[in-house]
């Protein structure tokens, strides 16, 4: 217990540091156009208080986790694996059902494109990063690929999205190709450091190559997409999606066309994963994850098995940037800088690295709960923080801690994440 008091002192001391300044002092204009510094103290104690109460129940927790019978992480990894048994049909059912639920309107609609959209961007990089263990600090540039491929062969050439949705993968392939090669033999912090200059370089290039990219304006005027060649039409014209199937003019069909376009993309990708998982390529990947040298040993093409992570995660990223693109219609520099990369390898780690439930879950918690804080205005990120820190302090491994080995001999038991070494590089 004095252990845990003095961990929770020091603790407390660190974050009036931090807070003594950043809190306790805020600047407001005056009445005569100057600045008033406002004193928040009150504010400050909270937070200390906060912290202090916070680690010193962490440190118990962690007393007694370290006392409890070695049997025990087992029945959790159990308890996991019965929860997701039940849970991922769940999600599924409420995704396809999401449209046409009560109380759901438009805001809700938007929320879960976005959503969905982050999960998908999500499962593209847990190909890298989670199964093949390759840390990518980049993956925003083929997000970026993809949009801008799309932006631009629906202008320049008339392309339906249809035509530019696989155009936009291959080419965000073929530069996830270009990437692998340079990185060959790099691992860990050298590759992480590597793929974010990559980022920066295509968001680099997009910023000053005006002529084709527009710079800093962006592309506006993107072509939206159809439903299959029947435009989405609010004046009820001839051949308009509501003139064909005899229904009344309303701008929630291009909504919901895209809500269930996303989550299409988003199922394809999961389900193009773990058809992957139980192939040889699959299992390449996971054995590269966890040993270099011995993949190597066993006559496996480090080569081969590198470029191939990197451009399946880099087409799937292609196929959102061009819905990012058709979604908006209008695209910038500044929706693919380094805090996306930041926020969707946040959501593979939050979730567990190589888990698809994981990634999925997490997705919803970061974007969803994200959006559903907006209302606390300035402690929003403090308590967005504050949570994401309690959940990997809880759950070192991600949200879902548990695998299911690919190859089983007899009975498939779902076993501890702390058997596998993901995310090493």
């Amino acid at each position: 217990m004095i252990a845990a008091l003095r961990e929770a002192a020091i603790a407390a001391a660190v974050a009036f540091g931090l807070f003594v300044l950043l809190v306790g002092l805020k600047t407001e204009p005056g009445s005569a156009g100057t600045l008033i510094l406002r004193e928040r103290f009150g504010d400050v104690a909270l937070l200390c208080g906060l912290v202090f109460t916070g680690r010193l129940l962490m440190a118990l927790w962690r007393a007694r986790r370290a006392a409890v019978e070695p049997g025990a992480p087992t029945r959790l990894a159990a308890l996991t694996g019965r929860l997701g048994s039940w849970l991922a049909p769940a999600l599924l059912a409420t995704a396809l059902l999401l449209p046409w639920l009560p109380g759901i309107g438009r805001s809700e609609l938007d929320l879960g494109i976005l959503v969905l959209t982050y999960v998908m961007l999500g499962w593209g990089l847990n190909i890298v990063v989670g199964l093949a263990g390759l840390l990518d600090l980049g993956y925003v540039a083929f997000y970026a690929v993809g949009a801008y491929a799309y932006a631009l062969l629906a202008q320049y050439f008339g392309l339906s999205f249809w035509i530019c949705l696989p155009l936009a993968g291959i080419l965000a392939a073929f530069w996830g190709v270009l990437l692998g090669f340079p990185v060959l033999r790099l691992r860990g912090d050298y590759l992480a450091i590597v793929t974010l200059a990559f980022g920066e370089i295509i968001r680099v290039v997009l910023v000053n190559w005006t002529e084709l990219t527009g710079g800093p304006n962006g592309i506006s005027g993107i072509p939206r997409p159809s439903f299959f060649g029947l435009p989405f039409s609010m004046g009820g014209e001839e051949g308009s999606f509501a003139a064909v199937f005899g229904l009344e003019p309303s701008p929630s069909h291009r909504v919901i066309f895209l809500y269930y376009l996303i989550l299409c993309l988003a199922l394809l990708t999961n389900w193009v994963t773990l058809r992957l998982r139980r192939q040889p390529l699959g299992r390449a990947w996971e054995a590269m994850r966890e040993d270099e040298i011995a993949c190597r040993a066993l006559g496996i093409n480090l080569t081969a098995t590198k470029l191939s992570a990197f451009a399946l995660g880099a087409m799937f990223g292609g196929f959102a940037g061009a819905f990012f693109a058709t979604r908006q219609a209008f695209i910038s520099p500044e929706s693919f800088t380094f805090i996306e990369s930041a926020i969707i390898l946040a959501i593979v780690v939050l979730g567990g690295l190589g888990s698809q439930l994981g990634v999925a879950i997490a997705a919803i918690v970061m974007i969803g709960g994200f959006e559903l804080f907006r209302e606390f205005d300035e402690w929003r990120m403090l308590i967005f923080g504050g949570v994401m820190v309690a959940i990997m302090v809880l759950r070192p491994r991600g949200l879902v801690g548990t695998r299911t080995p690919t190859i089983a001999l007899g009975e498939r038991r779902k076993i501890s994440a702390e058997l596998v070494q993901e995310g090493r590089g």
